[in-house]
């Protein structure tokens, strides 16, 4: 039976099992009982040992020459992701974007739960998304009490984002996905992603005009961590 290593995981690793699951829930939904490190590799465009060693974080298993077993595989990356937990998301902010992340089936699948809605726009109170209702921001402390989110979505103005950063942080909220295009400060101990879609369009634009490209490794945004992460390990 496999064993969770008590070595930290690499981010650089951290940021790949993502893209590892998502291969495997693919394969075992049509069919597939085994997968190699090659297989893997390919689809994941990284090479074989890197795949081989991103998984040794996670304990001892695989079969030389026979590879994974998928379906096993895929339920120990899940638990490293903490996808077999319930993880309550709100989101502040149900301008086009919001709305469109509210809408999003990686909100409602795969332990991740949309638990509450949060704007200050009187034409979108009280309405409902998915069947969730859409609360008025004044009533933040009191709508998230009864069901307290681990991880907070800010698609906020940017001059909104840091008040609402504040709030979010203040009501116990550790996890923040910021997509306002601003950075933010936040205490030491809350993990904060950024999403800019303008930047990641720019990364693009300068590989196109260069004629050059990243390689086939995952390249790292380069969106700034937040304040009090540590910064990122060698991959």
């Amino acid at each position: 039976m496999a064993m969770s290593s008590p070595r930290r995981i690499p981010e650089a690793t951290v940021a790949r099992l993502p893209v590892y699951q998502r291969i495997l829930l693919e394969l075992v939904r049509a069919g597939a009982r085994t997968v190699s490190s090659d297989q893997l590799a390919d689809m994941a465009r990284v090479n074989a040992s890197k795949v081989r060693k991103d998984l040794s974080f996670l304990g001892s298993f695989g079969t030389r020459g026979s590879g994974y077993e998928a379906d096993f595989l895929l339920a120990q990356i899940d638990r490293e992701l903490g996808l077999d937990r319930d993880w309550p998301v709100t989101v502040v902010g149900l301008g086009n974007l919001g709305r469109a992340l509210a809408n999003s089936p990686g909100f409602s699948s795969r332990g991740f739960r949309v638990a509450s809605l949060f704007d200050v726009d009187p034409t979108l109170v009280d309405s409902r998304i998915r069947g969730v209702v859409v609360h008025h921001l004044d009533e933040y402390e009191t709508v998230t009490s009864s069901d307290p989110p681990a991880i907070g979505v800010i698609a906020t103005p940017a001059s909104a984002a840091q008040s609402v950063a504040d709030r979010m942080v203040r009501s116990g909220v550790g996890s923040l996905l910021n997509f306002a295009p601003r950075v933010l400060n936040v205490p030491a101990h809350v993990l904060l992603r950024y999403v800019d879609l303008s930047i990641e369009l720019q990364v693009l634009s300068f590989y196109l005009s260069h004629g050059d490209h990243p390689g086939t490794q995952a390249a790292s945004s380069p969106l700034p961590h937040a304040l009090g992460l540590t910064p990122a390990e060698p991959g």
